[in-house]
């Protein structure tokens, strides 16, 4: 199988089991903003915040390196007991010290739901854990089970216990920690994974190459932490956990964007840490790249296209402020949707340090136009500071991946979609129905006639799978 059948593969696979639960969790949405106050939605938001936040810090995103080592011994059961054993020992150990840290600064927290920054935290860790094991040993199936599992148990506990049984917040936060534990378990079980953990494989070498892999990743995780929640937290400190809870709700557009955008990226990096050796690497990078953005960059224009149809339908009227904010907030989930198709060359070169250097200072960026910004603008200024960064950063990064594979860009691609984008942007403004109408009429025909080969290639590789399957 050539490399780009293997890729929309194992796309499909992890697809299977991630978009029709994200699609479930979003037509929710009428659910939670009907049931919730805007209050009740932005402090469990901002309690997840801080949790994706303490993450990286306590496993050193070791997570990310057990995923990228074990690609390398997939046919190395010696070497596969050493890694799975050195990663479980070392979380488990940085567990301990982090409960214990949080123990002894708990009486000084005065929140009713901070001990599921405890509970939530350490469920968090194992389940992506188990689920990077999964990944790295080649099962996407598996991954992709475990995922569903986490998303469904989630919906079902989250109905259960704020739909039914009025537990607000809690309710949402104790979702949260019951699913993310049901996967570790089905991961845990699954693989088998018990049979890989021996105390005598741990090995202090290996660790220190992990940790030297994945620990440069540490402040990218950070800065994308400020991206995705440093917004919040201010918006929550100036404006309010109201203005919050809005935020949130805008966010939720742009985040089942890049939630399938991220589908295709597990695939992606795994494909590319396999190919970046290969000899014809810059063509065959630059196909997928260019591709792959096109394709996204059509998913961005249809999704502002809808919008103006489907947020009415979709989101309480207490939260009508969000919908000025989701057009800025996509023009930056499709920059972020480039720097994520170049960054991976970064991991598949292991060189996690250039990963984390540019983060940082478009983490900063960020911060400060934010910050000034807010006070004249309100919750504009958090939609806009995410834009000028994730530009800031794919801009350079378009340029220093050369050092690695000469990616060529599709120029001509890239200014009529920016075309495309400012015609709807501005009709989105405007809100007309007759306009509205026209939009989606002319985004549907510009990504059909821009992805014809695209589509081509996609039937004749189910229709020839089918006709496989039928002989």
């Amino acid at each position: 199988m050539n490399r780009e059948k293997q890729l929309i593969k194992n796309t499909a696979i992890i697809t299977i089991g991630k978009i029709c639960t994200q699609m479930i969790t979003f037509f929710l949405l009428p659910i939670y903003t009907a049931v919730l106050s805007t209050e009740e939605y932005g402090v469990v938001d901002l309690l997840n915040t801080l949790i994706s936040l303490l993450l990286p810090i306590i496993t050193f995103q070791i997570e990310q390196a057990v995923f990228r080592y074990l690609i390398d011994v997939r046919s190395e059961k010696d070497k596969i007991t050493e890694i799975i054993s050195t990663t479980i020992f070392a979380v488990i150990i940085q567990s301990i010290v982090y409960i214990a840290i949080f123990l002894c600064i708990s009486g000084f927290i005065h929140n009713e739901y901070k001990y599921f920054l405890a509970t939530n935290v350490i469920a968090c860790i194992f389940s992506s854990i188990m689920l990077q094991i999964s990944r790295g040993l080649g099962d996407n199936k598996t991954y992709a089970i475990g995922s569903f599992i986490t998303a469904v148990s989630t919906i079902l506990f989250n109905i259960l216990f704020i739909v039914i049984f009025k537990f607000g917040a809690y309710g949402m936060l104790t979702a949260s920690f019951l699913a993310n534990l049901i996967c570790f378990v089905y991961v845990f079980i699954a693989k088998r994974v018990y049979m890989y953990i021996k105390l005598k494989a741990f090995g202090k070498v290996i660790l220190r190459k992990m940790w030297k892999y994945s620990i440069p990743l540490i402040p990218n995780a950070i800065s994308w932490w400020v991206f995705n929640s440093s917004d919040r937290i201010i918006v929550s400190s100036i404006l309010g956990v109201g203005a919050n809870g809005v935020l949130a709700i805008a966010h939720k557009f742009p985040s089942v964007y890049i939630t399938i955008y991220n589908i295709f990226n597990m695939t992606w990096t795994e494909s590319a840490s396999m190919h970046i050796n290969d000899k014809d690497n810059s063509e065959f990078f630059s196909k997928i790249i260019n591709t792959m953005f096109e394709i996204f960059s059509c998913l961005c224009l249809g999704i502002i296209a809808f919008m103006p149809i489907v947020f009415p339908v979709m989101i309480n009227s207490a939260y009508n402020e969000a919908y000025n904010q989701i057009p800025i907030l996509m023009l930056g989930a499709l920059a972020n949707v480039g720097i994520g198709l170049i960054s991976v060359v970064y991991i598949a070169k292991k060189k996690t340090k250039e990963v984390a250097k540019i983060s940082v200072c478009a983490a900063i960026i960020n911060i400060v136009v934010n910050l000034l910004l807010i006070n004249f603008i309100g919750l504009y200024a958090a939609s806009i500071s995410t834009f000028v960064a994730y530009l800031s950063m794919l801009i350079y990064r378009i340029f220093d991946v050369k050092k690695y594979v000469n990616l060529k860009v599709n120029k001509m691609m890239l200014i009529r979609t920016i075309i495309m984008l400012i015609i709807l942007v501005v009709i989105y403004y405007i809100n007309n129905i007759i306009l509205n109408i026209f939009s989606i009429i002319i985004t549907i025909i510009y990504c059909i006639i821009v992805n014809k080969n695209n589509i081509k290639f996609m039937i004749d590789m189910i229709t020839s799978k089918f006709n496989k399957g039928s002989t």
